[in-house]
């Protein structure tokens, strides 16, 4: 247990040690490849901001507005017979789109249900299964100017659903 911890907190040193001696070894200007790795990811901050305030806006906007209570209302009468609790909708939509405002809406599960209910184990479990593919998808394609995504956001979407099932499973079979 102890090489473990000892492993935990030295990987990252270890790690940079590593690749500094590489690159000495080689002979590699290291500050220089650093400082154009740096403007690279600068340039990149600065292609992407408009979609991050363009994503981050809406789900400002779906939350506050009352539309996500709304939405699980509306499908508590598909969702019913399935035994699929309509409390894990928005969660399971804002997933898609940012991970931390998911995280939000996860604790406020947490205040209401508790941790360990099924509710709340559905959840935790869920934040595990899914992938914020709006976000993902967006930052991604703009970044290398992709225009035509074929099958991405159905391949996604269908992983989402089987993520959100098998969390329900998963924690149907713990509680």
């Amino acid at each position: 247990m102890q090489f473990l911890q000892f492993l935990s907190e030295s990987i990252i040193p270890i790690t940079i040690f590593m690749i500094l001696s590489y690159a000495l070894l080689n002979r590699q200007n290291v500050y220089q490849d650093f400082l154009k790795g740096a403007k690279d990811g600068f340039l990149t901050v600065i292609d992407i901001l408009p979609t991050l305030i363009g994503l981050m806006t809406a789900v400002g906007i779906l939350r506050a507005s009352g539309f996500l209570d709304f939405f699980s209302d509306l499908l508590k009468i598909l969702l019913g017979p399935l035994h699929i609790p309509t409390e894990l909708l928005p969660v399971a939509v804002i997933k898609m789109f940012s991970s931390s405002a998911a995280t939000g809406l996860l604790l406020d599960l947490f205040k209401t249900y508790g941790t360990d209910s099924f509710i709340g184990l559905s959840a935790s479990i869920m934040m595990s299964c899914t992938e914020t593919i709006f976000y993902t998808m967006s930052i991604y394609f703009m970044h290398i100017h992709v225009k035509k995504t074929r099958f991405t956001l159905a391949g996604s979407l269908f992983a989402v659903i089987s993520g959100i099932a098998a969390s329900i499973f998963l924690a149907g079979l713990l509680c």
